[in-house]
């Protein structure tokens, strides 16, 4: 079994060093060649090959163990956001107007720490180690150029594990839970086209601003009374744009917004309900209405399998008191795209400290995190590797 002290011992003062440099120097999504390139110095030290996928940034490592064997996959992602920090410590960006305000260095340092402890047992796997530090997590981008460039196609894992920092749970804690964590994300963008005219004679016009006024109204409904008290979605407008004078009636009003569900069928029923309900308040006011439905991502769902596994990895290293089970959220997360792909898990690593002021939420820019918190999570990721082979292993002998 490994020993967490004993690698807090050996690694938690280098991880941590690491970690404040990623963080004093943040890179937005698609542009993290600093961070690439640090990343690919450390897996190079420890002799983990890189898989070139033919990306400007992200990397795969790839510690080979027991050939045969099979490939269990841990995730980390790279890219920052376009945010001021606000945080008065040493380490703070370096970089003006953009950190690491949703704990991305944190994510990469912990599957960074995993590489460093399986490295130490590399001769004893009965498997080998996937490293994926991926980029453009921010943007829902990373994750599909990565599969679209062979990852979990051509370059064969048999499950992947993933994790996120969240600072409303204590540090050191292991949040799991099975069924969904994280939302499915979807995008509308809705056109309604009226008849413009004087804002001082409007019953010569067709205003589509009181339409669509109306319409974002009547989608509230769907929520309230076509999705079950016991299931989860969320349809909200983020902008809303019409008009260029006080006193004229625009001819055209653009709206985009976000929905959030978790259950696959309440997904598959919102774009049918979102377009029936605009089109009957577009005809109730004389306008039309077009609406774009971009899937963006699926949710984030734990199999009853694969949380068993995971709980158990995590057991062996923090004890049942170290193990949450936390509430889901509405949140996204792009790490879905590799749950399609082969089994995943993914799970929440508590980063909260009260009495150290990091009690932030994510894109706050004051957020940060406890970093005693990341020897751990590396440790209980090294240990699902050793798990998820053992798995497989397993089930092939039946």
């Amino acid at each position: 079994m490994l020993d967490l002290e004993k690698l807090r011992e050996e690694f938690e003062e280098e991880l941590i060093e690491f970690r404040r440099d990623l963080h004093m120097y943040p890179e937005l999504s698609f542009k993290e060649f600093r961070t690439t390139g640090k990343i690919k110095e450390e897996l190079k030290k420890l002799d983990i090959e890189i898989i070139d996928l033919g990306l400007e940034t992200g990397v795969v490592g790839l510690l080979k163990g027991k050939e045969d064997g099979p490939t269990i996959a841990l995730r980390g992602d790279i890219d920052a956001l376009p945010i001021k920090e606000l945080n008065d410590v040493p380490y703070k960006s370096r970089i003006d107007g953009v950190m690491h305000a949703c704990g991305h260095d944190i994510h990469t340092t912990c599957v960074l720490g995993a590489a460093k402890i399986l490295s130490k047992i590399r001769d004893k796997l009965e498997g080998n180690a996937m490293f994926v530090f991926q980029p453009a997590e921010e943007i829902n981008k990373g994750a599909k150029l990565m599969v679209e460039k062979g990852l979990f196609t051509d370059i064969k894992a048999d499950m992947i594990f993933g994790l996120h920092n969240n600072p409303e749970i204590p540090w050191g804690k292991i949040a799991i839970r099975k069924g969904g964590l994280m939302a499915a994300v979807d995008t509308i963008r809705i056109k309604v086209k009226g008849k413009g005219g004087h804002g001082a004679i409007p019953d010569a016009t067709r205003d589509p601003i009181v339409a669509a006024s109306a319409m974002v109204m009547n989608l509230q409904t769907i929520v309230s009374r076509n999705v079950s008290p016991l299931d989860s979605a969320v349809i909200s407008i983020g902008t809303f744009n019409a008009g260029t004078a006080n006193n004229v009636i625009s001819e055209l009003v653009e709206m985009t917004g976000t929905v959030r569900s978790f259950d696959p069928e309440t997904r598959q029923m919102l774009p049918k309900r979102i377009k029936e309900v605009l089109e009957y308040t577009a005809k109730a006011y004389m306008v039309d209405v077009e609406l774009e439905y971009i899937f963006d991502l699926p949710a984030v769902y734990n199999s009853p399998e694969m949380t068993e596994l995971a709980y158990k990895a995590a057991e062996e290293i923090v004890g049942k008191e170290g193990i949450v089970d936390p509430v889901p959220t509405m949140g996204g997360e792009d790490f879905s795209i590799f749950m399609e792909k082969i089994p995943g898990f993914f799970f929440w690593l508590g980063v909260g400290n009260e009495e150290k002021d990091m009690k932030y939420v994510w894109h706050n820019p004051r957020f940060n995190g406890d970093e005693r918190a990341i020897i751990i999570a590396a440790t209980v990721m090294s240990n699902m590797v050793l798990h998820g082979i053992e798995y497989v292993n397993r089930n092939r002998k039946r």
